[in-house]
């Protein structure tokens, strides 16, 4: 069963790691999918190995002129936009408060929190058109505590502030059939996670399931989020952390 039939779904940071898992399954499940990343090459391959229900865009998710392209160019191609997966973030340099650069926590902040507004903000209109939509931003669980492993100060900061743009998005478009919901992955096996940490017992050891996530583990949530099964599901958050946040 093709679970996204019929759905016109953007999903920035796509072209690796969560964002890729993310793509590849949305299509498989039937969807036409946009994907946009700042790194071109690699997600012109990843569209193209997709075949013609998938296209690239290159994209910064800070610049709010470059939404408006991503989705003219999404309603060109496929029609009205249903389902949004904000994606992009980065986690930025190691560094406790009084250390951590003023531009670096910028950098982060644009990229984790304004990029999700921006989205937001962007797609909201053509989901209006369609009478639906569905929208998953991606947070962490560092959007709900200080995690073990959680980088800086600017990372928690911006992951909580998309717990609370979930929920009050969620609230204004929850009587126009626009469900909006965050997903919050513990540790994930992708690039923004140094491979050293993969075995780290200091990251391991606060997961019960004792190992970090696939990121296709991340992406059927996502998957379940965007259809037509979660149709009563909106403002929740939707853990992803192997039990970490249970202690």
């Amino acid at each position: 069963m093709k679970r996204l039939e019929n759905k016109v779904a953007i999903i920035t940071g796509g072209a690796r790691g969560l964002g890729e898992a993310h793509a590849r399954l949305f299509v498989e499940h039937g969807a036409k999918v946009i994907i946009t990343d700042v790194l071109e090459e690699e997600g012109a391959a990843l569209a193209e190995s997709l075949g013609d229900n998938a296209i690239f865009i290159k994209h910064d998710v800070t610049s709010e002129d470059g939404w408006k392209i991503i989705v003219e160019t999404a309603e060109k191609h496929f029609g009205n936009i249903t389902v949004l997966v904000n994606n992009a973030g980065i986690a930025g340099k190691f560094a406790n408060v009084a250390d951590l650069d003023f531009n670096e926590y910028k950098k982060v902040m644009a990229v984790n929190s304004d990029g999700v507004f921006l989205g937001m903000k962007s797609v909201i209109p053509s989901m209006l058109k369609a009478g639906q939509g569905s929208i998953v931003n991606i947070s962490s669980v560092s959007g709900l505590q200080v995690a073990p492993g959680s980088p800086n100060a600017a990372y928690v900061g911006s992951k909580f502030a998309v717990t609370g743009l979930t929920k009050m998005a969620a609230l204004e478009y929850a009587t126009r059939s626009i469900r909006v919901n965050s997903v919050h992955p513990g540790g994930v096996k992708t690039g923004i996670v140094d491979p050293k940490l993969f075995d780290d017992p200091k990251i391991l050891d606060p997961t019960p399931l004792g190992r970090l996530a696939a990121p296709i583990e991340v992406a059927y949530v996502s998957l379940f989020l965007a259809s037509d099964e979660a149709s009563y599901l909106t403002a929740a958050e939707y853990k992803v952390d192997g039990g970490m946040t249970a202690k």
